[in-house]
């Protein structure tokens, strides 16, 4: 794209359209539709996308969707899934679509088909967690190996973490997954202290072996393993997702057991790979292979459907209408289902650090909004926390609920009440309440007119405030792929829109360096050169801990 995004046609055309549109309440759009919810709906499978609580009307979509045809967008698509260098920071192809390739068309880099080294990656995990789960690949002391210790960070955690999670219901009945990513010491002391060493699968996930996160972590949990089984016990009870065949051999894994993966799949993308060793030994190969074959169900349809049916697409030209054009900033994801507690933690690696971005493709820094700021947690719970903001704060923030028609635990009519509250948050963001409809509430409440005099702004809700309900009919591994694979692609398309690189992340570089120039300074009596504030801090933090 030679122009930067702001600059085009499209783009200014919608910037016109808005200045009409931007004060239509959402309300009137429905009165004068009454087809309004099946017109802005798309369905592929069992899953359901209504986006008709949106502050959109016909023109509006087609206006979008000229955006996407100017920026290329059906170029990029197919660029990406044939293997292109589209990562142009970092000149490499952007292929975790090949993880779940499942019809095994060849995929070309360099001119070499990667699809056999995928599939066979994806054979040498099933006859391992095989191994591992009928009790086959014992530990040292001849017990079978039942507690998983997943050992990462960033992508190699937030995935497996989320999707565990999410698939709790299909888990062997006696494996127990367990996680570790952060450095404090006490992520480590809180599982090492809930596992017997005897039972104990670590899996220690780190492309180049050298994360110091997960190493320090990998070392402390080997440490504490060898203590109590000896130092040959290692080989038995650690394996690794990692392509430094040296240092996994250095640290005491057999490189038999060393699953690798590839440069063409960031880490935020990867868990369809070996990255998902824990999911697969949790739930089992089937099941792994099924959330893969969701995930290509997606990725067809974004691959090949009209943009205005398009699912990935849809969400994220609305997600450019509001961060763009209304200054709309946040969004968030609301599951209204517990085993999708982590998905709005794994969401905000996923968008934020795809799309937190500010130079473009033309090498310029951009003068428009990109990555909006992400946030969520599981409904019900955080309708008790923070929607007093979504509902009534100065800031509005479009939402995503995610529903499951059929829950895993039918108890009662707790399913049911869940699924009412889902509904109607969304008609009520859209809906609103005016202060004459509270007036009148509370006085057939039987409130004094005083008291309606001073409560009825209170008890006001502007409404207009846009969502998006996806129902799904049940989580299981084939619709959790469909749904990541979704909020993927979604955030290709408005890196595409926003023309900049939406798979390097060169972000969280410059923390780490210079955290690794102050660790000196806190171990021993070295002084580096730092701000006023940062010098008496390492200071302050020294003297305390002597």
């Amino acid at each position: 794209m030679e122009k930067a995004s702001d600059k085009l046609k499209s783009w200014k055309k919608l910037a016109s359209h808005y200045g009409r549109f931007k004060k239509i309440e959402m309300k009137d759009l429905f009165a004068a539709d009454t087809k309004r919810a099946k017109k802005y709906s798309i369905d592929l499978e069992h899953f359901h996308l209504d986006y008709s609580k949106n502050r959109i009307n016909e023109k509006t979509i087609q206006l979008l969707t000229d955006l996407a045809e100017e920026v290329g967008l059906k170029e990029k698509i197919k660029a990406m899934f044939s293997g292109e260098k589209i990562n142009f920071t970092e000149n490499r192809p952007v292929l975790h679509i090949a993880l779940r390739n499942c019809g095994n068309s060849p995929i070309y880099v360099d001119g070499q088909n990667i699809m056999p080294d995928i599939n066979a990656v994806l054979a040498k995990m099933r006859k391992f967690t095989e191994e591992v789960r009928f009790g086959n690949f014992k530990g040292a002391t001849g017990k079978k190996l039942t507690n998983i210790v997943n050992i990462g960070i960033g992508g190699s955690d937030l995935g497996p973490v989320m999707a565990t999670a999410a698939l709790r219901e299909y888990w062997a009945k006696d494996i127990n997954c367990w996680f570790i990513s952060n450095i404090d010491g006490s992520a480590c002391e809180d599982v090492l202290s809930k596992i017997d060493p005897e039972t104990s699968l670590f899996v220690i996930v780190s492309k180049t072996f050298t994360t110091i996160e997960t190493l320090t972590n990998a070392r402390t949990c080997r440490k504490w393993l060898a203590d109590a089984l000896g130092e040959h016990a290692v080989s038995k009870h650690f394996v690794a997702v990692s392509t430094n065949a040296k240092e996994v051999d250095k640290f005491g894994i057999n490189t038999d057991n060393m699953f690798g993966f590839w440069d063409f799949v960031g880490g935020r993308y990867s868990m369809w790979s070996a990255v998902g060793l824990s999911i697969a030994l949790a739930v089992g190969m089937n099941n792994f292979e099924k959330m893969l074959k969701g995930a290509h169900t997606m990725d067809r349809h974004f691959a090949e459907a009209d943009f205005d049916k398009n699912i990935p697409v849809i969400l994220a030209l609305l997600g450019v209408w509001y961060n763009n054009f209304y200054g709309f900033n946040y969004y968030g994801v609301i599951p209204y289902d517990q085993d999708l507690k982590y998905l709005p933690s794994y969401l905000q690696q996923l968008d934020m650090e795809s799309s937190g971005k500010s130079v473009n493709a033309l090498n310029k820094f951009v003068k428009y909004s990109t990555g909006p700021i992400l946030f969520g947690g599981a409904g019900t719970d955080v309708q008790h926390s923070f929607f007093q903001l979504i509902h009534q704060g100065t800031n509005i923030v479009p939402i995503d609920f995610i529903i499951p028609a059929i829950s895993h635990n039918e108890i009662g009519e707790h399913h049911e009440i869940l699924i009412a509250n889902a509904l109607a948050q969304g008609e009520a963001l859209m809906r609103g309440k005016t202060v004459g409809e509270a007036a009148e509430e509370l006085r057939r409440a039987g409130k004094s007119p005083s008291d309606i005099s001073l409560l009825k702004r209170y008890k006001t809700f502007t409404g207009n405030r846009p969502s998006n309900t996806i129902v799904i009919k049940k989580l299981d591994p084939h619709t959790l792929g469909m749904l990541v694979a979704m909020y993927e692609h979604k955030v290709f398309v408005q890196g595409v829109i926003w023309n900049i690189d939406s798979f390097d992340q060169m972000g969280v570089e410059l923390g780490k360096q210079m955290a690794l120039s102050i660790l000196p300074e806190l171990q021993g009596n070295a002084e580096g050169i730092h701000d006023n504030s940062t010098h008496n801090l390492i200071k302050l933090i020294k003297k305390i801990r002597r």
